[in-house]
C-alpha cells in the first residue's frame, strides 16, 4: 500500500519530536488520512508479514464483547498480554463499549446490533457508527494498566475509536478514527482489521465492500523504531493478497478464523521491534 508507505515516510520526515506516557519518545505529526479500494486487494502489508490470525482473533473477541485475555491466547494471540492483570483481565475495554455500552437505568446497548439493523433498514443514515471512547472508564494515568482493570477501569483508552459506515448503490465503505496511532507497529493491523470488518458487514448486510478511509490524530513512530522503518522503507511493495470469506454465519458474532481465507499473500519477512508499554 503505497498510501501507508507514504505516511511512514511523512513521519520520520516531518514528525516533530515528542515525549510520550511510555517515555519512550516519538516523532509525531497531527491528523492524516489514507484510503484503499477494497477491490484492488485487501490490505495486509507486504513490506513485511503481518500475523492474520492475530488481526481477525482479535476482531472477533471485540465483536464477542470478551475483555479477558484468556480466549485470545486459547487462539494463539498474545498482544495484549503486558497489559492484562494476573487473571488476564483488561477492565472495560473495547468489546465490552461496543457490545454493552452501560445506561444510567442499568441497562446496555449493543452499537454492533444497531450497526447492522441499520444497514440493513436504513442504510441512507448517516448515524451508522459505533465507537469506544466512554469516558466514565478511562483510566488514570497515574497508575498502570493493571492496576486500572482491576479498579474497573480500562487497562487502556481505545486507540481505534469510532467507525463509521457509508453506502451508495449497494457499495459499503466504512472510515476509522484513530486518535493514537503508531504507524509501525499498530496502524497495519487496524487497517487490515477495518477492512476485514468491512467485508464481514458487507456480507451479513448483503453489500459490496468499497472502499476504507483511515484517518488518524496523533500519528506517531516511536524513537526505537527508526531503524526497521528504514528497512521497511527500502523494500519494493509485492501485489496485495485478496480474501476469500467461505461461509456466510448466521450473524456478526459467530464469524470463525478458519472462516478466512488469505489468498496470493507474498510478503517480505516480518519485522520486529520493541511494543511500547
Amino acid at each position: 500500500m503505497k498510501a501507508y508507505l507514504d505516511l511512514l515516510t511523512d513521519v520520520i520526515t516531518n514528525g516533530v519530536g515528542k515525549g510520550d506516557r511510555t517515555g519512550t519518545g516519538t516523532k509525531a505529526v497531527f491528523a492524516r488520512q489514507f484510503r484503499h479500494n477494497l477491490a484492488n486487494g485487501f490490505p495486509l502489508l507486504t513490506t513485511k508479514k503481518l500475523h492474520f490470525k492475530s488481526i481477525a482473533n482479535e476482531l472477533i473477541w471485540m465483536l464477542s464483547g470478551n475483555t479477558n485475555v484468556k480466549w485470545l491466547n486459547e487462539n494463539g494471540v498474545t498482544i495484549w498480554d503486558e497489559w492484562a492483570t494476573e487473571s488476564g483481565d483488561l477492565g472495560p475495554v473495547y468489546g465490552e463499549q461496543w457490545t454493552a455500552w452501560p445506561t444510567k437505568d442499568g441497562k446496555t446497548i449493543n452499537q454492533i446490533d444497531y450497526m447492522v439493523e441499520t444497514l440493513k433498514n436504513n442504510p441512507n443514515s448517516r448515524r451508522i457508527l459505533f465507537h469506544g471512547w466512554n469516558v466514565e472508564y478511562l483510566p488514570d494515568e497515574s497508575k498502570s494498566p493493571q492496576q486500572n482493570a482491576l479498579e474497573g477501569r480500562q487497562a487502556l483508552p481505545p486507540c481505534h475509536l469510532l467507525y463509521q459506515a457509508f453506502v451508495h448503490e449497494g457499495h459499503l465503505s466504512m472510515q476509522l478514527y484513530i486518535r493514537s496511532s503508531d504507524v509501525f507497529l499498530g496502524l497495519p493491523y487496524n487497517t487490515a482489521a477495518l477492512a476485514l470488518l468491512t467485508h464481514m458487514l458487507a456480507q451479513q448486510c448483503d453489500l459490496i465492500p468499497h472502499e476504507i478511509i483511515v484517518t488518524t490524530g496523533d500519528t506517531h513512530a516511536y524513537a526505537n523504531h527508526m531503524e526497521q522503518i528504514q528497512t521497511q522503507l527500502a523494500r519494493e511493495p509485492r501485489a496485495l493478497p485478496t480474501l476469500n470469506i467461505k461461509r456466510k454465519p448466521a450473524s456478526i458474532y459467530d464469524y470463525k478464523f478458519e472462516d478466512f481465507e488469505i489468498v496470493g499473500y507474498d510478503p517480505h519477512p516480518g519485522i520486529k521491534a520493541p511494543v511500547a508499554i
